[in-house]
């Protein structure tokens, strides 16, 4: 029998790449094994000189990523490796040279809403279920991303109280670009991509190099990487599935 891949990867000859989640039975929560194979892919398109610009996208409009598989069966040390997965797959999409274009559908919670902060543009589907849930556990996560996309009283209001958000009020944030049926949210992303496609290669990955250096990403995601991983060894931590 053949196991289907958790994460599913179509290059466009355009140099769009599309990354597609594909947990739907888990409304694409990650699991150790799905995050390797998202950091690899990261860490392979960041070298590629070819790529112009990344969609992370979902192959079920239901969720984009409804946050880490909690049920995951797993020890202290691989429990700690999971976090450190996440902290890679965070500062991975950061430091990618070119534009990454988020389809937010569905549950974009936890984890999710961090992809969905750390992409540079954003398009909502009409079903959107935007929420950072980490306060509810205790997980050091959020204001690294959130509060420079929508300011810090909001980014406060949203991470303090782990409210969930649709399509519109993301929009009215200036968190999302554009809002589309939920079916259709890959197509508008992939119409975002091509605009960016037929700019000057080397400009664009100028311009997002300004801009990660302008607004001070890295030192921000840094910060919070660190925290994650001390709240996963020495706090709380995720729940690991196990009694």
């Amino acid at each position: 029998m053949t196991t289907k891949s958790p994460v599913l990867r179509e290059r466009r000859p355009d140099g769009i790449e599309i990354l597609r989640l594909n947990r739907p039975e888990k409304r694409n929560a990650l699991d150790s094994a799905s995050l390797a194979l998202v950091t690899a892919a990261l860490e392979e398109l960041s070298a590629d000189e070819e790529l112009r610009a990344l969609v992370f996208s979902t192959t079920d409009p239901r969720a984009l990523c409804a946050g880490a598989d909690i049920g995951e069966q797993l020890d202290d040390a691989a429990g700690y490796a999971r976090m450190a997965a996440f902290t890679r797959m965070y500062s991975g999409i950061d430091a990618l040279p070119v534009p990454v274009i988020a389809v937010c559908v569905g549950n974009c919670v936890g984890a999710g809403a961090e992809i969905v902060a750390g992409a540079d543009l954003r398009v909502g589907g009409d079903n959107l279920k935007l929420a950072w849930a980490g306060a509810r556990l205790g997980v050091p996560v959020g204001p690294a991303r959130l509060a420079p996309l929508v300011g810090l009283a909001r980014a406060k209001d949203l991470i303090f109280t782990g409210r969930s958000i649709g399509a519109h009020e993301a929009h009215s944030l200036g968190l999302v670009q554009r809002v589309a049926p939920a079916a259709d949210a890959e197509a508008v992303a992939l119409e975002l991509a091509e605009h960016i496609a037929a700019q000057s290669p080397g400009g664009v990955r100028v311009l997002k190099q300004m801009f990660r250096d302008l607004d001070g990403a890295p030192a921000r995601i840094a910060h919070e990487n660190e925290r994650l991983l001390y709240f996963q060894e020495h706090g709380a931590g995720l729940p690991r599935g196990l009694s």
